[in-house]
């Protein structure tokens, strides 16, 4: 780990820095796979959500 020492002897350790790179935009297979796992992911919070309400609605 690179480390720089200050006046006084005390050693000041810093992180390393990761390579910057540009990401890549999304190609269609992967927009297609994104629209498709919203839709799932709001398919199965309504059904989570629909399940607790008749739940709390039949407890007497």
């Amino acid at each position: 780990m690179p480390y720089v020492e200050e006046d006084g002897g005390r050693l000041n350790n810093y992180a390393i820095t990761p390579k910057i790179y540009r990401a890549d935009p999304p190609t269609a297979s992967q927009k297609r796979n994104y629209i498709i796992l919203g839709a799932l992911s709001t398919v199965l919070l309504a059904g989570l959500m629909f399940v607790a309400v008749v739940a709390s609605n039949s407890v007497a």
